[in-house]
């Protein structure tokens, strides 16, 4: 289909691509749901949106929901699950398209799935792809600019998020529900949506909470947690993942089982183990806000980073950003290649450099080879943090060339080269 698609765009005229292409996306939704019989009817669908922290927030709800003996469907940027059954997502798309969400949908009702829950993008919800799936329930993380080349305009960004909780208003469920983060600035707007239960949650919310090298630990409604993930991002996750649950009944006991039986995420502050006597952790942090908090989390450690600037042909705006966060938070930069499509990758990694100023940053456009670099300049107590591709599977290049790629196995094999 991607190859068809390529080609279309080059023998039809773009005013004609352009206009055609909101019916062909919402000619597939509506042949997606008629085609698999309205499943999202007979199961209880949780929706997931924002800019940071939808993958991980849907693992954790999935984790919590399985410690309660629930069985559970999930759609997410990492993998598809039904029940026991999972596969890598290697699409190389957060949300899946329209028919493939609708066939897995049918098979969590088929195979007798309480719960399904779906991460689902602006990105998505642009291509209508959330159409005709019946939310019980949606929670939203929080938003900051991204996509802004593709959706025209942080406020048409803005509005393809909203446009997902507006899709829970005119769902058939009963006791329809939106859980958002009001600490974020726009959390407001999705809670102004139509809802039978609009439940906020805030870090106001827990009494005290302590960051450590093993997880974290904090106190919410009077009763003590610990989670093994990393981070005062991962805190929000987990407060919105808590926040469902009650939301649906689960007991603490329950919640508790689930978050301390998460002990990380693929792809999102993942540890890579190889014997060393140093940190080396892959991240998708791909934004300038998720780099900052994500190099946060390792404060007191020298950091030496990898990253580069994923998406070549979009998001121009945000490379020297992200290369002023790095000037600001890492002791040694090391730029390389991420998905440069069908862009110059010099010139991606070119712009992210302009954002540097402190620091000479190391430039090695081979990815496998600065990840080799950067685990040859750490030291024990280190820190080495890959970020830009999580779990992506491919390296997208030039002409729809694909690498197959997975930062944790490269990394893994790297330090094994090194004899760690």
């Amino acid at each position: 289909m991607e190859k068809i698609i390529r080609y279309a765009k080059k023998i039809i005229p773009t005013p004609v691509f352009t206009a055609l292409q909101p019916v062909y996306h919402y000619f597939l939704a509506i042949f997606g749901t008629l085609y698999c019989n309205f499943p999202s009817r007979k199961i209880f669908v949780i929706g997931v949106t924002g800019t940071k922290g939808k993958s991980s927030t849907t693992e954790i709800v999935n984790a919590i929901l399985e410690s309660a003996g629930k069985k559970t469907a999930m759609v997410n940027g990492i993998r598809f699950k039904v029940g026991n059954e999972e596969t890598r997502n290697k699409l190389k798309m957060t949300m899946p398209g329209r028919i493939l969400i609708q066939s897995y949908l049918k098979k969590a009702v088929t195979a007798s799935c309480d719960y399904f829950i779906l991460e689902i993008t602006s990105e998505g919800a642009k291509q209508f792809r959330h159409k005709f799936i019946n939310l019980n329930t949606l929670i939203f993380t929080n938003i900051s600019p991204e996509h802004i080349e593709s959706h025209g305009s942080y406020e048409k960004y803005l509005d393809a998020k909203l446009s997902i909780a507006r899709e829970l208003k005119n769902s058939c469920k009963k006791n329809k529900t939106i859980i958002a983060n009001t600490d974020d600035k726009e959390g407001e707007k999705f809670l102004a949506v139509k809802a039978d239960k609009k439940i906020p949650f805030s870090l106001q919310d827990i009494t005290s909470y302590e960051l450590k090298q093993n997880g974290i630990d904090f106190v919410y409604k009077n009763e003590n947690y610990h989670s093994p993930l990393l981070g005062k991002f991962n805190l929000y996750n987990i407060l919105a993942a808590i926040t469902f649950a009650q939301s649906i009944g689960i007991s603490n006991k329950d919640i508790k089982e689930g978050l301390q039986k998460l002990s990380g995420i693929r792809g999102r502050v993942e540890k890579v183990q190889g014997g060393q006597e140093f940190d080396v952790v892959v991240d998708y942090a791909h934004t300038a806000d998720s780099l900052r908090q994500f190099y946060g989390a390792f404060e007191g450690k020298k950091r030496i980073c990898l990253l580069g600037s994923t998406g070549g042909g979009r998001d121009k705006w945000k490379r020297p950003e992200m290369g002023e966060v790095a000037d600001t938070y890492c002791d040694t930069i090391i730029l390389t290649n991420e998905d440069p499509y069908d862009e110059d990758p010099m010139q991606i990694i070119n712009e992210v450099a302009e954002g540097i100023k402190k620091h000479k940053p190391i430039i090695i456009l081979d990815r496998r080879a600065a990840i080799n670099r950067a685990i040859k300049e750490a030291k024990a107590g280190d820190a080495v943090l890959i970020t830009g591709k999580g779990t992506d599977p491919y390296i997208m290049e030039e002409n729809g060339k694909r690498t197959p790629w997975d930062d944790a196995t490269v990394a893994k094999e790297e330090l094994e080269k090194l004899n760690f």
